[in-house]
């Protein structure tokens, strides 16, 4: 098993007075798909934040391709390999899908592989190609979800951070969703994925990390999270 993309130590995020983060650790080995599961306001949303520097840390270190990069702002975490596709997608709703995906590559120079990807993105998402023209802002909530994961992979991350890609979505939605994020994952690019379908989650991960008010509270392979009764009571609804 090669070595970990990511490794993050004892993260500690604060708002105000209140503890957040209270000292996260966790890897993402290179090239597989992790999970973060927990109940709403556990800090699964703040760890991703905080791992991308949109929200700043009070201790804790974070490594990414064996580079110590806690003290690094988020476009220079974009220009070494880690994108970000955040909670309710953050597209530009008043510009096109086809504005939206070059707006994704906004660091890259090369033109031609810009093109190249963007119609690598039409081809996982066939309707944004049918879409291309459309101002983003007038598609469906799952076409927006789509665009959202489509301009994330625009900066050919080697890592991809996703908050609740399946938020609201419907279920044949969903299912395209994860569809496309197993084929993204068997390109090599390592996955950490923040969901509130646990089960779909953890069926698609590698290994899983569970958080309780800011904590991790239980970690293990995905198989081994969807099979302990805990994890099934908790957040499977069994």
């Amino acid at each position: 098993m090669s070595g970990p993309i990511l490794e993050v130590r004892d993260l500690r995020v604060d708002y105000g007075g209140i503890k957040a983060l209270r000292g996260i650790s966790l890897e993402v080995p290179e090239g597989e798909v992790v999970a973060l599961i927990g109940a709403n306001g556990a800090g699964k949303t703040t760890t991703l934040r905080a791992i991308s520097k949109m929200l700043r840390p009070v201790t804790g270190t974070i490594r990414f391709r064996g580079e110590d990069v806690t003290r690094l702002a988020s476009h220079q975490l974009v220009a070494r390999g880690m994108a970000h596709g955040p909670e309710g997608r953050g597209i530009f709703l008043n510009l096109t899908v086809s504005e939206n995906l070059r707006l994704g590559a906004y660091l890259r120079r090369d033109l031609a592989g810009i093109q190249a990807d963007a119609e690598k993105a039409y081809a996982l998402f066939p309707i944004l190609a049918e879409r291309r023209s459309q101002v983003s802002g007038t598609l469906s909530g799952g076409e927006q979800q789509m665009l959202a994961v489509a301009r994330a992979l625009m900066s050919r991350p080697r890592l991809l951070l996703l908050d609740e890609p399946s938020l609201g979505l419907a279920p044949q939605v969903v299912e395209r969703i994860f569809a496309v994020l197993r084929d993204v994952s068997a390109t090599g690019v390592s996955l950490l994925l923040v969901e509130q379908n646990a089960h779909k989650a953890l069926q698609l991960a590698h290994r899983g990390y569970v958080l309780e008010t800011g904590q991790i509270v239980m970690t293990g392979t995905g198989r081994e999270l969807l099979a302990s009764p805990e994890v099934r009571k908790a957040y499977l609804g069994e």
